[in-house]
């Protein structure tokens, strides 16, 4: 019997987007036999040595033949190289339980798969399914993908001694010697271009072998399945990409850990990709790259696909380390819709809350819901929309001006990215770059954001560009450099109401670019504080910004 569990019992989300949340529909949630396979009884040997690999299969066939059940990983050291899900199969790692995967690459057989959202050749992931129903992983124990055994190291982020030590242990340096690889089909792979990417001129497994080494795996990749559970483990020293349901529906993850390095190459920690209904609670994320992704394939790829990833909860998580805490993008191309994201910590991550796209991806991201947002140490964004990603900055200041040169408009077209419809309550961020960021495309403005009740501390305050309807309300601005708190360029319909600032600020407000500048208000706000509370770009009109106490 499939079980659902209503979103409204989910929740606790009080005052946001209610009547959007009572519309999402159940999440089926996984049901499985009490009959028990463990690995133990069909010849897995727990010593670290023995390669346990046909012993874990030939327990998740059985398992699944017979109707399904639990496939017991017992206490102890468990080596084992790839491995297939079945369906109706929980695979549960117990408490005290190390599953060490193989660090030999010939154990992985390259295959056709999908990454970064592009059809694709890979070595095969570490634990995989395919058109599966009612599967889950659990349990307390540790998973290790050996990701030692993949990864390009860069000499500037290691020590003297570990960078002498990784030559010294063999693997192959490019030719400026600053970055080394663990094998010549590695390195090899940095010279290819869109490396593993199936095209018309290469479209065999074959074609891409000289290069295998390159081609790191995911470490879970559970593709066009139904009924998902990840539950309690810890997955740690991923290759590549750590937990990553795609094209699926019905998703819990709860509980989980994913743990990898600092500098460890596109570790994000969960890849929700097209996957549509489920809940993401209870997780702590540190990764080499972003933490908690939100993705649906890539340029004309994604956009033919047309699967958004969709009615989604993510609450009550840490994130400790990534390049993003919450990040939608780059590859979005798909779309990404009615996410609810509540209750989040974050502490050192590059950025923190990171929408990202560029030109060519498409795509439309809209009714996103956050709230309860906490950050600290944050190098980058706390909050950022950015339509250039990858790409230099289209209008950077001259020195010794405050003019911003002109980014020409090119045609919108289906390439066109948008977003669009998001909410953002109760954050506070100590130390960042800048506050806020919103970035978008002279063709394409970013649009209907709302940003309440937040508290950020940083080095810059509000950077806008080219947005449409953008709203801070009881939002209070605490940047080091102050000239200005914020800068609003070539946009319009921007509402700063309640704004608070530390008194002795240079400028309060800036706004630039003539031919769009309308209609900003700073509304129930004392410029007073600052030494000058507004200042004017060349050619902008007076009538294009109102101020008011009330």
């Amino acid at each position: 019997m499939i079980k659902s569990f209503a979103f409204l019992s989910l929740l606790a989300l009080p005052g946001l987007a209610a009547a959007q949340q009572s519309a999402l529909p159940a999440v089926k949630t996984t049901a499985f036999r009490a009959d028990t396979f463990s690995i133990a009884k069909y010849g897995a040997v727990a010593d670290a040595v023995t390669s346990n690999t046909a012993a874990f299969q030939k327990a998740i066939d059985e398992c699944s033949q017979k109707g399904g059940g639990v496939v017991l990983v017992p206490r102890g050291q468990w080596l084992t190289g790839p491995i297939e899900m079945r369906s109706n199969v929980n695979l549960h790692v117990a408490t005290g339980a190390l599953v060490q995967f193989s660090n030999k690459r010939s154990d992985y057989k390259l295959h056709k798969t999908n990454w970064e959202g592009l059809d694709a050749v890979r070595n095969q992931a570490l634990i995989y399914g395919r058109n599966l129903e009612n599967v889950a992983i659990t349990g307390g124990g540790i998973l290790d993908g050996a990701g030692e055994a993949w990864w390009m190291v860069q000499k500037g982020r290691s020590t003297e001694g570990e960078w002498k030590q990784l030559v010294a242990s063999g693997g192959f340096l490019n030719e400026k010697q600053d970055r080394w690889y663990p094998s010549a089909q590695s390195l090899k792979g940095t010279t290819v271009k869109e490396a593993g990417v199936l095209t018309e001129e290469k479209s065999e497994i074959k074609d891409f072998e000289e290069i295998k080494d390159y081609l790191r795996p995911d470490f879970l990749v559970l593709d066009q399945c139904k009924r998902l559970l990840f539950e309690g483990v810890t997955f740690q020293n991923s290759p590549a990409w750590t937990v990553h349901p795609m094209r699926s529906e019905d998703v819990i993850v709860r509980n989980i850990n994913v743990l990898n390095g600092p500098y460890t190459p596109n570790t994000d920690a969960l890849d929700l990709e097209s996957c549509k209904n489920g809940i993401v609670e209870g997780c702590t994320f540190s990764a080499g790259d972003d933490a908690i992704c939100i993705k649906s394939g890539r340029n004309e790829q994604g956009r033919k696909r047309a699967m958004p990833t969709e009615n989604f909860i993510i609450r009550n998580c840490k994130v400790y380390r990534g390049h993003g805490g919450f990040v939608i993008g780059s590859e979005m191309s798909g779309g990404a819709r009615n996410l609810y994201v509540s209750n989040i910590t974050m502490i050192g991550t590059d950025i923190g809350l990171r929408f990202k796209t560029t030109r060519g991806r498409g795509g439309v991201v809209e009714n996103i819901f956050i709230q309860d947002i906490d950050m600290k140490d944050i190098p980058g964004e706390a909050i950022l929309f950015d339509m250039y990603y990858m790409i230099k900055d289209p209008t950077p200041q001259v020195a010794g001006s405050k003019e911003r040169p002109v980014s020409p408009a090119k045609p919108v077209d289906e390439g066109t990215p948008q977003f669009r419809k998001i909410q953002i309550r109760n954050v506070t961020c100590n130390g960042a770059k800048t506050g806020i960021m919103v970035r978008g495309l002279p063709e394409m403005a970013i649009k209907d954001i709302s940003i309440e009740n937040a508290v950020l501390q940083s080095d810059k305050g509000l950077v806008c560009i080219e947005a449409d309807n953008i709203s801070l309300k009881t939002v209070t601005l605490l940047p080091t450099s102050t000239d200005p708190v914020m800068e609003v360029h070539n946009s319009q319909n921007i509402t700063l109401d309640n704004i608070k600032y530390a008194p002795g600020a240079t400028t309060l407000l800036r706004v630039s670019g003539a031919e769009k500048a309308k209609n900003v208000r700073l509304l129930n706000t004392d410029a007073s504080k600052a030494k000058q509370s507004l200042e004017l770009g060349e050619n902008v009109k007076k009538k294009a910004v109102t101020m008011s106490k009330r």
